[in-house]
């Protein structure tokens, strides 16, 4: 195990010198940024589990791309976008959509029971799926990401503004005359791909911090759409570059590092302001009435761009 110098540009090019960190900080860099733009959007349009079911989906095709002896990535590729295109058809609103997107995972699952069962290897590539493997990440998959993250955050930019308006107000979207059913189709292959190369930091069970925890976190520090973009994106990207630096010190997965990471800064965010009124109440005469934290411009920030 190294040995933490505190001398941070020191051991940045200790780690650096090797080539699987540079490449688990460059997929994750980008890795980061997508999850942090789509992942506004996910909680925009309350699509929290359709992003944990399509990260099931894509273990299914990580299994049948193994028994078919194809790369993995390819195999989450297909079910992921095979299954964000079920999801999005068989479920026109995005806010009612959660029996579609069960029937959709329950199947894929289950043919992804059955590329297990046929396969008589050891399926250790499928199962990394699991937990995520960011240190294996080779040359040629730091490609592909960021040819992937390039492409997503180009159609997102193409479709930012009617897609934003269609997360914060489905019905008024519809009445104007968008075109829904496009933008949900397209939304949702979006987040198959963002996935589908976000599974690789931080795994299929563990997708949530990625996807979703920054995300949750920038709508209770602004509610401008940009802003908070900018904060998901800089919460995700934060917490890849502290996992692997504190992963290189540590005999445990990176994932676990990076997810304990996200979840932190939630908790500090979320319950912030609740415990400087707590204390506010301590340290306040008892009989001095004033409005306090609880009461005015010191009330955490609850409501989201959906909400209001």
């Amino acid at each position: 195990m190294t040995a933490f110098s505190w001398n941070i540009v020191t051991d940045l090019r200790s780690m650096w010198q090797y080539a699987f960190m540079r490449n688990a900080f460059e997929a994750g860099t980008v890795v980061a940024i997508v999850a942090g733009v789509i992942g506004y959007f996910v909680v925009l349009r309350r699509s929290a589990f359709a992003t944990h079911a399509l990260g099931h989906v894509g273990f299914s095709g990580a299994a049948g791309a193994v028994l078919f002896g194809v790369n993995p990535v390819y195999g989450l590729l297909l079910f992921t976008t095979g299954g964000g295109t079920g999801m999005a058809l068989l479920g026109r609103r995005a806010s009612t959509r959660d029996i579609e997107i069960g029937t959709v995972l329950a199947f894929m699952l289950g043919l992804g029971l059955i590329f297990l069962s046929l396969y008589n290897g050891y399926a250790t590539e499928a199962y990394s799926i699991l937990f995520g493997e960011i240190l294996g990440i080779s040359d040629a998959g730091v490609l592909l990401t960021v040819e992937a993250g390039v492409f997503v955050l180009a159609v997102l930019l193409l479709i930012y503004r009617p897609l934003l308006f269609s997360s914060l107000d489905e019905d008024v979207a519809e009445a104007r005359g968008l075109p829904m059913l496009a933008l949900n189709l397209v939304f949702m292959l979006l987040l198959a791909v963002a996935i589908s190369f976000a599974v690789q930091v931080v795994g299929v069970l563990l997708i949530f911090a990625l996807m979703v925890t920054p995300a949750a976190t920038a709508v209770r520090l602004t509610r401008r759409p940009l802003y908070a973009i900018v904060v998901s994106a800089s919460v995700a990207l934060f917490s890849i570059w502290a996992g692997l630096f504190v992963a290189w010190y540590e005999q445990y997965p990176p994932s676990f590092f990076i997810v304990t990471i996200a979840f932190a800064i939630y908790l500090v965010v979320r319950g912030g302001p609740f415990v400087l009124d707590a204390l506010e109440r301590l340290v306040r005469p008892s009989g001095r009435a004033t409005g306090g934290r609880s009461a005015g411009r010191f009330t955490p920030n609850t409501e989201t761009e959906a909400e209001r």
